[in-house]
């Protein structure tokens, strides 16, 4: 009895076309990393389980694919690169030129639930800036995620990047009366405040050590975006002279021209402990998904892993939310996979005992050459495929090839020309 097999849960199969739109969009990664100053890299697939664990503690472990080896060795498959980055860094840090900037596009795994915008298996843009202290850096970072988006057709009526700094809210918690041993766990409710209700987490703010009136002022400041133009008002609000970590880091966008891509959010604080400064989530503004992207400073991280102090910044953008983005924005392009130069038909036998002989000159020659695998000689048929294979051009060879000349279809504007066919590949060299 045959038995059917499907793929994994929570993975996808890449036809043809599903393959092509990926790489649309992992090669819109890369040329925006290229032209930010960014360079390739990438690590194994799998790495020592440890290696997650020391990033994130113990808990990390219920949400990866992990396993034993034939020494007995505790490995994992990576579900992000971070780690990787830290790692490969501390072991040449001392070698490595500063300021290091790198970039990924590739494949992960996490071990939970798929839902709308989340699987198991994704692809994921990982950029890094490592070796910069300060708001022009942070700026620089967030204008590449921008720059990627903005090249997929998004603007900033489509999306916001929502922006805070870990050190200002730790300073309004500070005024707040927030004590400092209890930071990391108001880092966490803060994190977790768009999940429950104004209820719980006034009651949770106030075991921290918040009065009433001031988990009300704390919940108000959280609660709305601030432009950079209206940061004063976000001071009033909190009660401080100045958040100057935001206002550098305001002016530093301007200088970039992204201002107007991003606005303030206090609410955004990432909640994992590695962060220590700005940190940011990029948002589709009809609220429709999840965040795009993701990422922040993580100055401490390289020395977790035995490196030297190291100040990094960076983000994670996964393929599977910019899809639904893109598709649901309608900009996805009609046409996504790699159309041949040219389509050969042959409308006579003669012509048809050329017809392989031309095709392999033209790939040797660098060109994308295609020819109908049916035995029909219908030239309206075969330019009917010629046309649906997207080509540039149509050669049609019949009995004139007898005496070296073919006829050459523009199959954009419908021209046609007979030519010889000696002539071909350097007529044609300008033009494709």
């Amino acid at each position: 009895m045959k038995q059917k097999i499907q793929g994994p849960k929570g993975t996808r199969d890449f036809y043809p076309q599903d393959m092509a739109w990926r790489n649309y969009i992992t090669d819109a990664w890369r040329k925006v990393s290229e032209r930010n100053g960014f360079e390739q890299v990438d690590g194994p697939i799998f790495e020592s389980l440890e290696l997650y664990k020391v990033k994130s503690g113990q808990e990390i472990v219920s949400e990866l694919f992990h396993f034993e080896d034939r020494g007995q060795r505790q490995l994992a498959i990576r579900p992000e690169f971070t780690p990787t980055l830290a790692r490969m860094i501390a072991s040449k840090a001392n070698a490595l030129t500063k300021p290091i900037k790198w970039f990924c596009t590739s494949n992960f795994c996490r071990a939970e639930r798929p839902q709308r915008g989340r699987l198991r298996e994704f692809w994921q843009w990982n950029v890094d800036l490592v070796g910069l202290d300060g708001p022009q850096a942070d700026a620089e970072v967030i204008f590449t995620a921008i720059d990627l988006l903005r090249q997929l057709g998004l603007t900033p009526k489509d999306i916001k990047v929502k922006i805070s700094h870990r050190i200002t809210v730790k300073n309004i918690l500070t005024k707040l009366n927030v004590p400092q041993e209890k930071m990391d766990q108001a880092f966490k409710l803060l994190d977790g405040r768009d999940k429950m209700s104004p209820e719980i987490f006034a009651q949770k703010a106030q075991e921290l050590g918040l009065n009433k009136d001031n988990a009300q002022k704390f919940d108000d400041a959280c609660a709305k975006t601030y432009s950079g133009d209206s940061l004063q008002d976000l001071c009033k609000a909190i009660g401080l002279n100045d958040i100057p970590q935001l206002s550098q880091l305001h002016q530093q966008l301007k200088n970039f021209d992204i201002a107007q891509w991003c606005e303030f959010d206090l609410g955004i604080v990432r909640g994992l402990a590695y962060y220590t400064g700005m940190v940011f989530e990029i948002h589709e503004t009809q609220g429709a998904e999840r965040a795009l992207a993701g990422g922040g400073r993580y100055d401490q991280l390289i020395q977790m892993f035995g490196g030297p102090a190291i100040p990094a910044c960076g983000f994670g953008m996964g393929d599977v939310v910019l899809g639904l983005v893109l598709q649901d924005k309608n900009l996805v392009p009609e046409r996504i996979q790699t159309a041949p130069d040219f389509f050969v038909i042959a409308t006579t036998d003669l012509g048809n005992e050329q017809l392989i002989p031309l095709v392999s000159k033209l790939r040797w020659a660098g060109r994308h050459a295609r020819f109908s695998y049916k035995t029909t000689r219908n030239l309206g048929k075969l330019m009917k495929e010629a046309s649906a294979s997207g080509a540039a051009f149509a050669i049609i060879l019949d009995d004139k090839i007898k005496e070296g000349i073919l006829t050459l279809k523009d199959l954009v504007n419908s021209e046609q020309q007979e030519c010889p066919l000696i002539d071909l590949i350097e007529k044609m060299g300008n033009r494709i």
